[in-house]
């Protein structure tokens, strides 16, 4: 919710992607029930290509619920800022803890 009110969430493949490739950190967070897979299964690949971390959560409209929408989404980037750093950084050793999927 902090990241939605400053601003600091990339939504959707399009632009979660232009934002990657222009070399932009953050922690990839992808829905899990999002058909067909093809939509997004390249985001995980360009985000261990940069070793940014990703991690899934089961939902699309929890996912975009979270990022301050109304409407769900496959994919979002939440970059860091000063003002939630500390909660940033518990979430990232968070999914940094998690095992990799298969």
């Amino acid at each position: 919710r902090t990241a939605a009110k400053h601003k600091q969430i990339r939504r959707g493949v399009k632009e979660v992607q232009k934002f990657i490739n222009k070399g932009e950190k953050g922690i990839t967070v992808l829905a899990g029930d999002t058909l067909p897979i093809e939509v997004y299964c390249h985001i995980p690949i360009m985000c261990e290509d940069r070793s940014l971390p990703y991690a899934y959560v089961p939902s699309k409209s929890d996912l975009g619920a979270a990022a301050g929408s109304k409407r769900p989404t496959c994919v979002i980037m939440i970059k860091p800022h000063e003002e939630y750093q500390e909660a940033y950084d518990e979430c990232l050793e968070e999914v940094e803890a998690l095992p990799l999927p298969l």
